[in-house]
């Protein structure tokens, strides 16, 4: 343990205000917490709709959230409810309102601060970890754990309880998750549909999987078109379920986003494509964690049960809002991206493990 002592039975808090991705990547820190302080009483504070993420998650024992945008009575409740409730509350960004929650909770805090300036957040923590802004996600949140002198646990712990029951078919499949959040981490409409196409000539069923919003869903219906032989979703399954639809996958394959870190995590050997931004930071975080990092730029890079696809431009990786610099921009590394490249990628997934291995 750092320099200061705990209770037998602490009370713990998480302050992790992101979205979904970034949540499940804070759980190979909940878990490390979990197994290092096996007594403690383990809550997590996210913004609200990024708890589904954590659904039956066994780490956990209660999660909090509040409203990305919340009014001052909402903070007000937040703040009455947790004030001084933890002895020990971690935080897991430097900003100001994720470290200002963590001041109001913990009797004692150790959280992540800025590399340079915010002497303030560093006179709030008992034990401040400067943010690493080279090494990937996970690696710089466990550095929480190694300040707390707690042995890593490395794996990602996904959503647990669901049923893909009514959506998996029978026979072998592979899942397909085309839209991300934003358009600049698209791939092209062209690469979507002949992957499709060569998935089934690899004698695999084809599910599409894709978010409730109507944009999204019609996007996906213009993209395959009214396609039969494709299986689609529908935004159906919850995370919990898309977890037992992927663990029961040959392989999948997605974009930048949430679902596909998902699948990383889930064991489901994974094919993902990236534009602009650098793997190295916020790439699938594979079964066992990361052998080393993953490049900035490369063709195709496997770690694990991972395999990252990339158009290596000699822009890339930009870290820009696509090449117009905005959320719906697009993006020439993955408009040119062809699906021979991504099939590459598949075959050497769909290999049985043995051989991946040789």
């Amino acid at each position: 343990m750092t320099h200061f002592d705990l209770p037998e039975r602490p009370k713990i808090l998480v302050v992790t205000l992101r979205r979904l991705g970034d949540v499940l990547l804070a759980t190979p820190l909940v878990r490390t917490l979990r197994q290092g302080l096996p007594g403690a009483n383990l809550d997590v504070l996210v913004f609200a709709g990024s708890e589904r993420i954590l659904k039956g998650n066994p780490d956990i024992d209660r999660v909090l959230t509040m409203p990305e945008r919340s009014s001052l009575a909402q903070t007000l409740r937040l703040i009455a409810h947790s004030w001084r409730r933890y002895d020990l509350a971690v935080c897991t960004q430097s900003g100001d309102r994720p470290t200002f929650m963590t001041l109001l909770a913990g009797r004692r805090r150790v959280g992540l601060v800025p590399p340079g300036g915010g002497w303030w957040k560093r006179l709030i923590h008992d034990v401040a970890v400067v943010a690493d802004t080279d090494s990937h996600r996970v690696d710089e949140l466990l550095r929480l754990a190694d300040a707390l002198g707690l042995k890593r646990c490395s794996d990602l712990v996904c959503p647990q309880g669901g049923s893909a029951d009514g959506v998996a078919p029978a026979s072998r499949y592979a899942v397909m998750h085309p839209n991300p959040m934003y358009r600049y981490k698209r791939w092209n409409a062209a690469g979507w549909r002949d992957l499709a196409r060569g998935l089934a000539a690899r004698g695999l069923a084809v599910v599409v999987t894709q978010g409730r919003d109507a944009e999204e869903q019609g996007y996906v219906d213009q993209l395959f078109q009214g396609d039969a032989s494709i299986i689609r979703e529908r935004g159906r399954l919850d995370w919990a379920g898309l977890t037992a639809l992927l663990k029961g996958a040959a392989v999948y394959i997605g974009p930048d986003t949430s679902v596909t870190h998902l699948a990383a995590g889930s064991g489901c050997p994974t094919v993902a494509l990236y534009g602009p931004t650098s793997p190295r930071l916020v790439g699938p975080w594979p079964v066992g964690g990361l052998d080393r990092p993953w490049a900035p730029s490369g063709r195709l890079q496997r770690r694990g049960n991972v395999w990252l696809v990339q158009n290596p431009l000699a822009c890339l990786p930009c870290e820009r809002l696509g090449c117009d610099g905005y959320l719906e921009s697009r993006s020439q590394c993955l408009d040119e991206l062809g699906a021979d490249q991504v099939l590459m990628a598949v075959d050497q997934a769909l290999q049985p493990r043995e051989a991946v291995l040789a």
